[in-house]
């Protein structure tokens, strides 16, 4: 799996349990949507999805936000490792929408946030009892946690984009198709899920 951050930013990030990426975010510190993630697996798909949003969608604002104490999430009424309210807002914004990918089921996290203002902003994408033998990647689209599915919710849920986010969709869509096409066909991931990394430089338009 991919290695995310240096070891002292890691400790750090560990020690708080929830933090916002900058480097991955483009936000200017007023997202449209925050992609938060939890877990190995939907870590990266919400990173992928982050980066194929910069490409496609260069105008919506993202926060990238990742959780390693899921209690961080819970309200310190409830926890003792639960975010006081006013650093839950610092990292999860007070009213945006927040796009939750998640190794678990999603009533884990809708219970953790249960106290918190607003919850229903919470829109969480986990596992929902789909698949069988198939593919890793597979595996996130048959339970909708693709990072297609990803950066299409964040889409969605930002109204402003509306105008513009339908063709997007769509390619995702496609994307998506070609994916169920090419496993068939040869009975493992596509090569630009496989060999996907982050990079600050691609852009829409890059070609790759």
């Amino acid at each position: 799996m991919p290695q995310w951050l240096e070891i002292q930013a890691a400790r750090e990030h560990c020690a708080r349990g929830a933090s916002i990426w900058q480097w991955a975010s483009n936000d200017a510190r007023e997202p449209d949507v925050v992609l938060a993630a939890a877990g190995d697996v939907p870590t990266q798909e919400a990173m992928a999805a982050a980066w194929l949003l910069r490409r496609e969608a260069p105008d919506l604002r993202v926060r990238v936000v990742n959780v390693v104490d899921l209690f961080t999430l819970q309200s310190q009424r409830d926890h003792p490792h639960g975010l006081d309210d006013d650093q839950f807002s610092g990292i999860f914004t007070g009213d945006a929408p927040i796009v939750f990918a998640f190794h678990g089921y999603p009533g884990v996290i809708h219970e953790l946030i249960h106290h918190r203002p607003n919850p229903t902003r919470f829109h969480v994408r986990g596992y929902i009892e789909e698949g069988t033998t198939t593919t890793p990647f597979d595996m996130t689209v048959v339970n909708e946690l693709s990072r297609y599915h990803l950066a299409m919710e964040a889409l969605r849920r930002v109204p402003r984009m509306r105008s513009v986010g339908g063709d997007i969709v769509q390619k995702f869509d496609r994307k998506l198709l070609e994916h169920r096409d090419w496993i068939r066909s040869h009975d493992e991931d596509m090569p630009e899920i496989l060999n996907w990394t982050w990079s600050e430089r691609q852009r829409a338009g890059s070609g790759d």
